[in-house]
Formats: C-alpha cells, sequence, structure tokens
C-alpha cells in the first residue's frame, strides 16, 4: 500500500527489505527518540528491527494495525501509521516518530492529515486518535495544529524506562474533518 502525498512525500508499507534502513534511523536518533518512546532498550540489534517489522506485517495482515515509513525525497525518515485499527468501534489510533535530522520541514503535520484522510475516506472508520506524552510539546503540536479535539488525559499511561508519564488523549471524528 502507498500514499503519495506530494513530489517529496510518500508513505509506504513497511517490508522486510526497510528493517537496515529503519535500524539506522533508530540508531541516528536513539537519544531523541529514547525521551519519549519505550521501545528504544528493546531495539539494540538489525534483528530486533526485522521482529518488529514482522510483527507490522502481521497487524496489516490481520486488517488490526497499519504500519508505514514516511519516506521524504526518496530517503526512509520516520515512521508512521495506525498503531490498532479497531474495526468493531471504527477507531484508529495513530502513532509516529521522526529522524532528528528530517524534523522541521511540517513532514509529521503532512503526514497525520494524510493519514486522517485514508481513514475516513478508505477504511471507512468513524474516529482516529492521538495518544502523547503530556510533556511531549512537538508531537502534540501536530494534533493541535489539525484542530483535533483535546479529550482529556489518561493518568500514568506508560511506563518511559523508570517513571511513568501521562498522555492527552486527542481525537478527530469523520464527522469534525469534513
Amino acid at each position: 500500500m502507498e500514499i503519495n502525498i506530494n513530489h517529496e512525500l510518500t508513505l509506504r508499507t513497511i517490508a522486510i527489505d526497510d528493517a537496515e534502513a529503519v535500524f539506522a534511523l533508530t540508531n541516528n536518533s536513539r537519544e531523541n527518540l529514547r525521551e519519549w518512546l519505550p521501545w528504544l532498550d528493546f531495539t539494540k540489534e538489525l534483528s530486533d528491527t526485522k521482529g518488529y517489522i514482522e510483527g507490522c506485517i502481521t497487524g496489516y495482515e490481520a486488517k488490526t494495525s497499519l504500519t508505514l515509513v514516511i519516506i521524504f525525497r526518496n530517503k526512509i525518515v520516520g515512521i508512521a501509521g495506525f498503531n490498532t485499527i479497531n474495526n468493531t468501534n471504527k477507531i484508529a489510533v495513530i502513532g509516529y516518530w521522526l529522524d532528528k535530522d528530517a524534523q522541521g520541514h511540517g513532514i509529521m503535520t503532512t503526514t497525520v492529515q494524510a493519514l486522517v484522510q485514508y481513514a475516513f475516506d478508505e477504511l471507512q472508520l468513524n474516529k482516529v486518535e492521538i495518544r502523547v506524552a503530556v510533556g511531549n510539546t512537538k508531537s502534540r503540536a501536530i494534533p493541535e495544529r489539525l484542530h483535533f479535539t483535546t479529550e482529556g488525559t489518561i493518568r500514568a499511561a506508560e511506563w518511559l524506562y523508570d517513571h511513568y508519564v501521562d498522555h492527552v488523549l486527542y481525537g478527530m471524528l469523520a464527522s469534525e474533518w469534513k
């Protein structure tokens, strides 16, 4: 599956062949990503990334998740997609991360906008959620920029290495997007 956003930006379903590029990105941005993502200490070798991608492929085949590589100017610069797709309730939860060297170009806002459009138009979902650590202001700016509704705070939502962080829950309904 591929979503061509513009001449510089494309989203494509992750594949095993992407493992080396994704692992290299992880290493390049390890310190930045570790502040807000709990899986960095479990991604130490290429085989860890391959295992992650295999799980992503299984989720895609089961229609319970969709993980895409973000390709900017013909280079993989990050990951975005639906961490979960609840087909019964027609809700998807978006997750994303971007290489530190690719930040500041509007890539992620444009990517999330395309994902929301895809969720409503192609998957016929009713709601898209984004959950972000309260202190992660860069990540929180994306749903706020796209006019998501702040639905509340989930206390102690995620364990980050040695402490819990609260999440802000953002939501967008199909009827609000149009």
